[in-house]
């Protein structure tokens, strides 16, 4: 079947703020979703919104769940909703999408995979980041064995909190925000889709400022209250063997550190993102590699220029900022009976991981990961028009 051959996908929209627009803006692209619904908190927010995008309709959440007419509802809420928005789409029989976190409590993620499975629906989830070019190249590279068997991975973002650009960061420093909750999705989903599941975790973490200034827009100036921890630093052991390091911080005000490197028998994968957040946090950008055969650190000190890297060529799509990907994958799960490549399962062995890392401090050591997860399957290289989607 080709991408032409699915019926329209109809998605009802849940939260309007900030990250919407982008969503907006990729599954415009995508013919095979039709937004037919937006709601909020904020009914002016949710008919700005309709009538920017062009969107029927302007509405309540309730009228979204009650609407025959919706196969599935895009959760766009803060983390806090997540769970309870999640809920209530499954429970109307739909299919839901959701943004990063899953659930910031995992008996709520355990409980929304049940309800699904008794109902026959899909659970999707962001970030669905590993599906762009960069880190399907990536997966290339590794299962080509270009760097021989992985045996080690690090992560990194150093930045100094969100209160620059966002104009309302308030959930950002309260439960169920922080650095590692926040951005670490994006690098632990990541680690997953290379390099399997995680077996045990330990982290230290702290919070360096209690107060943070808004810097930006209508409230700039204004002081808000940090109630959790600002920087955060982890270990983890893979079902795998691969052993690796993270750390996230909204503490850090610069760095040169790679965001994401893969260590292996025979060479190193780097991710070297000027930007202090962009990594796992981006679907494009170059995949860098040394292998024992191109690296002269055996010989002569070691090469620090670009020209000493190779740079492998991307042969996949999604070379963009493309959030929703995912939720086009999952229109073509439910077509197919199958389950999405960013799915709840997935979400809910990250948030576990997560949990744990924010656990092990008072626990005083590794915290066993009970929960596992499917490695998701690369995209085909002419996603969405392909036979083996």
């Amino acid at each position: 079947m080709t991408a032409t051959e699915l019926k329209s996908f109809r998605v009802g929209l849940i939260g309007c703020g900030k990250i919407s627009d982008i969503y907006l803006q990729t599954c415009a692209k995508f013919e095979e979703l039709e937004i037919v619904a937006c709601a909020s908190l904020d009914p002016a927010e949710s008919r700005a919104k309709a009538e920017h995008y062009g969107i029927a309709k302007a509405c309540t959440p309730d009228e979204i769940f009650a609407d025959p007419g919706i196969d599935c509802v895009l959760n766009l809420t803060i983390p806090a909703a997540h769970a309870k928005i999640s809920r209530k789409a499954l429970q109307s029989g739909k299919h839901v999408y959701s943004e990063k976190p899953f659930v910031t409590d995992l008996a709520d993620g355990e409980a929304l995979l049940a309800l699904a499975r008794a109902k026959g629906l899909l659970i999707g989830n962001a970030p669905d980041t590993f599906l762009g070019g960069r880190w399907q190249t990536v997966k290339k590279l590794l299962d080509e064995g270009v760097i021989g068997k992985p045996t080690g991975v690090m992560a990194y973002v150093g930045t100094h909190g969100v209160e620059r650009h966002h104009p309302n960061p308030d959930f950002y420093y309260k439960a169920g925000g922080g650095p590692l909750l926040d951005l670490g999705p994006y690098y632990l989903t990541a680690m997953v889709f290379l390099l399997g599941p995680i077996a045990r975790v330990s982290g230290m973490a702290r919070m360096t400022f209690e107060q943070r200034m808004i810097e930006n827009g209508p409230r700039n100036g204004e002081m808000v209250d940090v109630e959790v921890d600002t920087h955060s630093l982890s270990m983890f052991e893979f079902r795998s063997g691969v052993i690796g390091s993270m750390t996230m911080s909204f503490d850090i005000w610069d760095s040169e550190t790679p965001r994401f490197e893969i260590y292996g028998e025979n060479g190193t994968i780097c991710i070297a993102d000027p930007d202090p957040v962009y990594g796992a946090n981006r679907f494009e950008g170059d995949v860098l590699y040394r292998t024992r055969d191109t690296s002269r650190w055996s010989h002569q000190p070691r090469p620090t220029g670009r020209d000493n890297w190779q740079v492998a060529e991307n042969t996949h799509g999604f070379n963009e900022n493309s959030r929703g990907l995912g939720l086009l994958d999952l229109a073509y799960a439910a077509r197919d009976k199958r389950a999405p490549r960013a799915s709840g399962e997935l979400a809910q062995h990250v948030c576990e991981v997560m949990t744990g890392i924010l656990d092990s401090p008072g626990k005083g050591g590794f915290i066993t990961i009970s929960s596992t997860s499917p490695i998701p399957e690369m995209l085909p290289e002419n996603f969405p028009a392909s036979e083996n989607l």
